[in-house]
C-alpha cells in the first residue's frame, strides 16, 4: 500500500510503500477515503513545541518514532478484521469514522474512558501510523463509529477538529441561555466549536480573531459578536458586556491569547487552553485568588465524547465548517497551505 510519512523532522512527508495491512487479534483494517489535515501534523512536521523564551518540548521524547504515517481524522471502508474482532464479517464494505486517541487500555485512565490522557499514549497519526495512507491499522472495532448519514469528509474531521471543540466546551458548564461564551480564534477547530457551541443551546457567542476572513467566517457561522483581538477596544467591549465573559475557550493557544482571554473574564471566568501555538502565560496569584478565575487545559476528549458528537451531527442541528478536499498525492501542498494560513475552514486528503 501506498503512504505519506515524515522520515526526518522540519521535512516534507515521504511516499513510501508497504504490504497490505494484516489485523491479528482483535484489530480491524480501514481503507482510508477520508483523512483531514490538522495543526497537530504540523507539530509532527516540526518535531517539537514551543514552550516559550526559546524552550521547546521534543515530540521524540514524547514517544514520537519516526518514520510515521501521520493523519488522525480518518474516515473509511472496513476491508478486514482479525480472528478475534468482535465485529461481524456483515459489517465489511461499511463505513467508519475512527476514533484516534488511544491510550495503553490498561491502566485506570483508560478503563474510566479517558485513554487521551493515558500517560502511555499509543495515538494514531501520532504513536502509530495513521491515515495519510490507503490503509489503518485499528486496535480494536470498538473505536469505529458509523457514520451513516453524514458527509464523509466532515465526519472526518470531528475526530480531532471537532472533537477537540466539543470536549472543551463541555469544560465549561456556563448558563447557555444568559452567560457570554469567548471564543478565541476562528479556524477550522473555533468555526467547529461556534457550530457545536450553537447547537449545544449557547445564545451568547463572542469571537476574536485577528484575520479579516476569519473574522467574517465567525459572522456568518453565527457568532453574536466578532471583534479584532488587535484592537485597542476589544478588551474593553468584552468587558462590558451584560453579565461580563463567564468563560474563555483559546484555540489559539499563545502568549498573547492566553493573557486576552484570561484579562477579559469576569470574576468566577473560566479560561479553557485548548491551542498549542506555542508560548507561557504569567498571571499574578492574588489576582488569581481575587478574581476567582479559573484555568483549564482541553486535550482532544474521549470515545464517550466523540460518539455523543457524532449522534449530535446526525441529529442535524450541527451547523458544518467549509471543506475542502485535496488528493492524498498532494499531503504536502495540504500542509504548506495550513502552515501559511491559506485554508478556509479544514482541508480533507481524499482517495476517492
Amino acid at each position: 500500500m501506498r503512504s505519506f510519512a515524515v522520515k526526518m523532522f522540519c521535512e516534507p512527508v515521504e511516499p513510501m510503500d508497504t504490504p497490505d495491512l494484516r489485523p491479528k487479534g482483535s484489530e480491524v483494517v480501514i481503507e482510508v477515503t477520508h483523512c483531514g489535515v490538522c495543526h497537530s501534523d504540523l507539530h509532527l512536521q516540526d518535531g517539537v513545541y514551543n514552550l516559550g523564551r526559546g524552550k521547546t518540548l521534543s515530540l521524540a521524547d514524547r514517544g514520537v518514532k519516526l518514520p510515521l504515517v501521520p493523519g488522525h481524522e480518518i474516515v473509511g471502508r472496513l476491508v478486514a478484521i482479525g480472528p478475534d474482532a468482535p465485529i461481524g464479517a456483515d459489517q465489511i464494505g461499511r463505513y467508519f469514522g475512527v476514533y484516534p486517541w488511544l491510550g495503553c487500555g490498561e491502566c485506570e485512565v483508560c478503563r474510566r474512558g479517558d485513554e487521551n490522557l493515558c500517560t502511555a499514549p499509543a495515538a494514531i497519526g501520532i504513536h502509530r501510523a495513521g491515515g495519510y495512507a490507503e490503509q489503518c491499522l485499528v486496535t480494536h472495532p470498538r473505536y469505529l463509529i458509523d457514520v451513516d448519514g453524514l458527509d464523509h469528509p466532515v465526519a472526518a474531521i470531528y475526530a480531532c477538529s471537532g472533537l477537540t471543540a466539543y470536549s472543551a466546551l463541555r469544560k465549561a458548564p456556563i448558563d447557555r441561555d444568559k452567560d457570554w461564551l469567548l471564543i478565541i480564534g476562528a479556524g477550522g477547530v473555533g468555526q467547529n466549536a461556534i457550530h457545536i457551541a450553537k447547537a449545544l443551546g449557547q445564545r451568547n457567542i463572542a469571537v476574536v480573531d485577528i484575520d479579516p476572513a476569519k473574522r467574517e467566517a465567525a459572522r456568518q457561522s453565527g457568532a453574536g459578536i466578532v471583534l479584532d483581538s488587535g484592537d485597542a477596544t476589544a478588551a474593553a467591549t468584552l468587558k462590558d458586556l451584560p453579565g461580563g465573559v463567564a468563560a474563555t475557550v483559546d484555540f489559539v493557544g499563545s502568549s498573547e491569547t492566553a493573557s486576552f482571554g484570561i484579562d477579559v473574564l469576569r470574576k468566577s471566568g473560566l479560561y479553557v487552553a485548548v491551542g498549542l501555538y506555542g508560548g507561557e502565560v504569567s498571571l499574578p496569584l492574588p489576582l488569581l485568588v481575587l478574581r476567582s478565575i479559573g484555568i483549564k487545559g482541553s486535550y482532544v476528549g474521549n470515545l464517550a465524547e466523540l460518539k455523543e458528537l457524532f449522534e449530535l451531527a446526525k441529529g442535524g442541528s450541527l451547523g458544518a465548517i467549509p471543506i475542502e478536499t485535496v488528493p492524498m498525492a498532494s499531503a504536502n501542498a495540504a500542509l504548506d497551505r495550513l502552515r501559511g494560513g491559506q485554508a478556509e475552514g479544514r482541508l480533507v486528503l481524499t482517495r476517492d
